[in-house]
């Protein structure tokens, strides 16, 4: 007996929105009009933008979505979140995710991810405020999938605690850097006391996807308006490959990260990205 196949859920993964941002976050940037066009989309779309606790609900007890539901998610913490990008999402009545790098937003402490302009941490309850959930994002922003059972505890727990402390309440949510992460880390996701994590994936998510793993659609700053029509509509944009979640890592993928583990275990904890 065939089954459907599940219905699409985009969830798009934005880093910064600036107009002149570091080289090294360039590809992954949107300018602030790219992407108060990118948000006039949504909205045009009739899609209903929920926060990533929405779709962990669905996911692990069948709580109700809204009939075409998509996410909007936020990495790393960079300095417009808490200001033009939360208020250009407030504007339009779109909720989002905000998975924040401590070490990299904290005074005195120090990450992986190379310089550039980031929000501070204190600055988290404004997201909120803004109907913007935050969730974690490790401490350094390593490669989770190289580390070590201490190495990697630390990460998970210490940004969690560091933001319930800060905000007053439970962080229930992570982001893998890069989307790096195996059984070992969703598995310390599990006892960590998350409720959910995020990878990328580069698909579409969907209802059936893993609460572990959910998918993710990176926005480059190369894609157009049209390609976020295309993913509203749950296709593929331009030149990518249609994908719905879940799905077993290929083949590429799983050599990739066997690489990854063995220069690691060489050079040490990396940046993941």
């Amino acid at each position: 007996m065939r089954t459907s196949a599940p219905a699409p859920i985009p969830v798009l993964l934005y880093h910064a929105v600036m107009d002149d941002p570091p080289a090294w976050i360039a590809e992954f940037t949107v300018t602030p009009k790219d992407f108060a066009a990118h948000l006039d989309a949504v909205v045009a779309s009739g899609r209903t933008a929920v926060p990533v606790s929405a779709l962990a609900g669905h996911l692990t007890s069948g709580a109700r979505l809204p009939a075409r539901p998509v996410v909007l998610t936020f990495d790393d913490g960079f300095a417009d979140l808490p200001g033009p990008t939360a208020e250009a999402l407030a504007a339009r009545a779109l909720p989002g995710t905000a998975y924040l790098t401590t070490g990299a937003l904290a005074p005195g402490r120090t990450s992986l991810l190379p310089p550039a302009p980031m929000m501070p941490l204190g600055r988290a309850g404004e997201l909120e405020r803004y109907g913007v959930e935050v969730g974690a994002h490790t401490v350094t922003h390593p490669q989770l999938d190289t580390l070590g059972p201490a190495a990697l505890d630390r990460e998970l727990r210490e940004p969690k605690a560091v933001l319930e402390d800060l905000l007053g309440h439970e962080v229930a949510h992570l982001a893998y850097p890069h989307g790096y992460n195996n059984g070992a880390v969703r598995r310390a996701a599990v006892r960590a006391g998350y409720a959910s994590a995020v990878a990328v994936r580069h698909a579409l998510s969907s209802g059936r996807d893993e609460t572990y793993r959910i998918a993710r659609l990176i926005v480059r700053r190369t894609h157009t308006v049209a390609d976020v029509e295309a993913w509203m509509a749950g296709v593929a944009a331009r030149g990518e490959r249609t994908r719905v979640a879940p799905f077993p890592d290929s083949l590429p993928t799983l050599g990739w990260r066997l690489y990854r583990g063995a220069r690691a275990r060489v050079r040490g904890a990396e940046f993941a990205g």
